[in-house]
């Protein structure tokens, strides 16, 4: 049931550039792609995925243990020496099965590296939205605080809206209200970033990586980050009803 008086505006709703504020409940959203991407590889059956900044620092984890596959990109292509882009398409169709992965993208990696003060910290997108909902409110950690990573400075306050349309229906999952599921979808497809995404080509960015990512609760399980020594470890939680 919804708290009386309870509006997904109450939640605190942050910039890539305030990540490093954040405290308590964290939740990192990035819908295209990164967050759906890691989704669709641990659904596949990845280990768990270590999350890093810089290119260099995916390459270096990959050198050390050539088992480990690097998935990501760079202005939105897959760099050079990487072995999967940040398609989730792509992902979907690759066999990762017992891998571990390593992760970097221009927005939502960096997001979560700089979200340092959370005390609990989950990736998400809308194919995890209902079980992450449930996982925040199960930590008891109270209203959380939502980075949108596609929110950048140098792109303006308008940017980053599909990570907020995201991050709403997340919190009105949590909260016990409508999903409103289908015009949060429709907001996406639609969205600046999804027309930026696909400006990227079909080798980069096929469109069905728009598809994928627009599947609501697509997924049952929560994406958290782990503090571990090799890094930052993104991993799948079982899921659990958020209505």
């Amino acid at each position: 049931m919804a708290t009386a008086h309870a509006s997904p505006d109450a939640a605190r709703y942050v910039a890539l550039a305030e990540a490093h504020t954040a405290h308590g409940a964290v939740v990192a959203v990035d819908v295209l792609r990164a967050f759906t991407t890691a989704a669709y590889a641990l659904a596949a059956g990845a280990r768990h995925i270590i999350l890093v900044a810089s290119v260099d620092e995916a390459l270096a984890i990959k050198s050390a243990d050539r088992s480990i596959l690097a998935m990501g990109e760079e202005h939105g292509h897959r760099p050079r020496g990487f072995d999967l882009s940040n398609s989730p398409a792509a992902v979907a169709a690759a066999d990762v099965r017992g891998r571990v992965i390593v992760q970097r993208t221009s927005a939502g990696t960096q997001g979560v590296v700089a979200a340092r003060a959370a005390t609990r910290l989950w990736c998400a997108s809308l194919v995890v939205a209902s079980a992450t909902a449930a996982a925040v409110r199960a930590s008891g950690l109270g209203t959380p605080t939502y980075v949108i990573t596609g929110r950048l400075a140098e792109a303006g306050p308008a940017s980053g809206s599909d990570d907020r349309a995201t991050a709403g229906l997340i919190e009105r999952a949590r909260l016990g209200l409508p999903l409103e599921a289908d015009r949060t979808a429709h907001d996406v497809a639609n969205s600046d970033e999804a027309a930026h995404t696909l400006s990227h080509g079909i080798a980069s960015a096929p469109p069905e990586d728009i598809d994928l990512a627009t599947r609501v609760d697509a997924f049952d399980f929560a994406m958290e980050v782990v503090r571990a020594p090799e890094g930052l470890r993104l991993e799948r939680r079982p899921g659990a009803s958020a209505r």
